[in-house]
């Protein structure tokens, strides 16, 4: 099969292939594109030669804007196909539906998904922070032997198709909570043996949650952006931060699980709680 560029090749000038973006996610039947400023007027040839190279995708979309506000949105544009932003992708032996325009999804960790849920230990607790659409509940579920998932999630539309999730994959030991991490957790009213943190940005802000929510051997799963040059700052970064919350730990591994920008990586400190 043709590449995006080698299929415009005859189509756009040699200006215009060299700004080409040629990768793109795909979600189920939608693909979504990032077109450059100076591509503006081919974006409609663009997306439609796309259709054509993939049969099964059946609509593109066009980034109109970075992942913003609390939810982490992204504006989405129809350029071609399907007059829809409602996906359902596969992964991992599960089923995950969502508005791709509502709900903050990435595909691409679908490798890092596989890679916790086959750290997760028959008859686990685990909690998972930012829980979107449940894609990290939902996996964990559908490939272990854990006792229970909960999932906090914040948006009220990832939490709905989180819940349709959990039904789509037939799975009884889930529990989806909609609210605000910091008030949900003391809630529960629980401790957990593995706790994931998949909010980048943002999650230094809620390890204090996460230790409420911990247990001497809890495994947490923190995730953060860092170039090479920082891994080992990021190390020390968490055991600051367990410090200030009087809890010791061991840092297990720091792991890359995608590029965020040039020489910046999405990365994964596993750390566990001594005390």
């Amino acid at each position: 099969m043709a590449t995006l560029k080698q299929a415009l090749s005859k189509k756009l000038t040699k200006k215009e292939l060299e700004k080409l973006i040629s990768s793109y996610d795909i979600i189920g039947s939608i693909a979504i594109i990032e077109i450059p400023q100076g591509l503006a007027k081919k974006e409609k040839l663009i997306a439609e030669t796309l259709l054509k190279l993939h049969p099964n995708i059946k609509t593109v979309l066009k980034k109109a804007g970075a992942h913003a506000g609390r939810y982490r949105r992204q504006k989405l544009k129809v350029l071609a196909g399907k007059r829809t932003k409602t996906a359902e992708y596969k992964e991992n032996n599960a089923r995950l539906r969502l508005d791709v325009e509502k709900v903050y999804f990435s595909p691409r960790l679908s490798t890092e998904r596989k890679r916790v849920f086959q750290l997760v230990k028959p008859k686990d607790s685990v909690l998972v922070m930012f829980s979107g659409c449940a894609p990290y509940p939902v996996v964990i579920a559908k490939n272990t032997k854990a006792k229970e998932v909960y999932g906090i999630e914040l948006n009220p539309i990832a939490h709905k198709f989180g819940v349709e999730n959990v039904k789509l994959n037939k799975l009884k030991n889930v529990i989806l909570v909609r609210g605000d991490v910091k008030k949900a957790v003391p809630k529960l009213k629980k401790k957990f043996d593995r706790i994931l943190m998949p909010l980048p940005k943002d999650a230094g802000d809620f390890l204090g949650s996460a230790f409420k929510a911990s247990k001497k051997g809890t495994v947490i799963h923190f995730y953060d952006f860092a170039n090479l040059d920082e891994f080992n700052e990021k190390k020390e970064k968490i055991r600051n931060l367990c410090k200030k919350h009087n809890k010791k730990c061991r840092i297990l591994k720091i792991v890359k699980c995608g590029s965020y920008s040039p020489r910046v990586f999405r990365i994964c400190i596993d750390f566990k709680i001594l005390s």
